[in-house]
């Protein structure tokens, strides 16, 4: 099975050491290590397993389930051990006119609020001071599907969040943006899709299984929701009445 080259395996200096577990230092951030990251369910291991070997993966299920935590921490995991040189976080149907129009900044900017949830995972594994160094120089990269055409990501690790609200151009697009040595991992809900037509993930998902395509799928259920008390109860409630 071919997975995802490895810097070591592209060769680096460094295939000696374990990279796992060799520090690095951030400007404006104290040395850090690999998260060490344990799964709390079987399908966060299957998850973790499978960004590990593949450069494309699909997760499917609700919220509360750490599809995000799990996929941002991989993200940094990579980041901080050099086998990838950019995060990029993006997203479809940014909101436009009345809900960011009126923000201060350039589109890029006001676009940062919906990747909160994953910037603040790198933050916790990064550091403020090295997350807020990565988006200036774009290390981290808060970009819009529109941004995201003509270019290709070497190195990069690629995250899609709401990907069930991506048509199929734009789907076709994104999944022809990786290059050499990167990863691109897409997170969705296709019971939430806001399209009226065919989603562009439901329609990979479907064409990667007809021709044996090695991407693999990570499906989270109910049973796999990690948040705890109410949360968790209200998450449950809203699958079951379909809100």
């Amino acid at each position: 099975m071919s997975g995802r080259p490895t810097r070591t395996e592209r060769g680096s200096s460094s295939a000696a050491e374990d990279v796992n577990k060799r520090p690095t230092t951030y400007k404006g951030a104290a040395v850090k290590t690999t998260s060490g990251i344990l799964p709390r369910t079987d399908k966060q291991k299957d998850l973790i397993d499978a960004i590990k070997r593949n450069q494309q993966v699909l997760i499917l299920g609700p919220a509360g389930t750490g599809k995000t935590y799990v996929t941002a921490t991989c993200a940094a995991d990579l980041y901080i051990t050099k086998d990838i040189d950019k995060i990029v976080i993006t997203r479809p149907h940014v909101a436009v006119g009345k809900d960011i129009g009126f923000l201060p900044g350039t589109l890029e900017e006001k676009a940062q609020p919906w990747a909160l949830p994953v910037l603040d995972v790198l933050i916790k594994h990064l550091g403020k001071g090295a997350v807020d160094t990565a988006l200036k120089s774009g290390n981290i990269e808060v970009a819009t599907l529109a941004l995201m055409r003509g270019r290709s990501f070497d190195n990069a690790f690629i995250i899609v969040d709401e990907a069930q609200n991506i048509e199929i151009p734009e789907i076709k697009m994104l999944l022809t943006r990786v290059g050499e040595g990167s990863t691109i991992v897409l997170n969705g809900d296709i019971q939430q899709s806001d399209l009226r037509g065919t989603s562009g993930l439901s329609k990979i998902i479907h064409l990667s299984k007809k021709h044996l395509l090695n991407v693999p799928v990570v499906e989270f259920g109910i049973e796999d929701i990690v948040r705890s008390g109410i949360c968790a109860e209200w998450v449950k409630v809203f699958m079951k009445e379909g809100l």
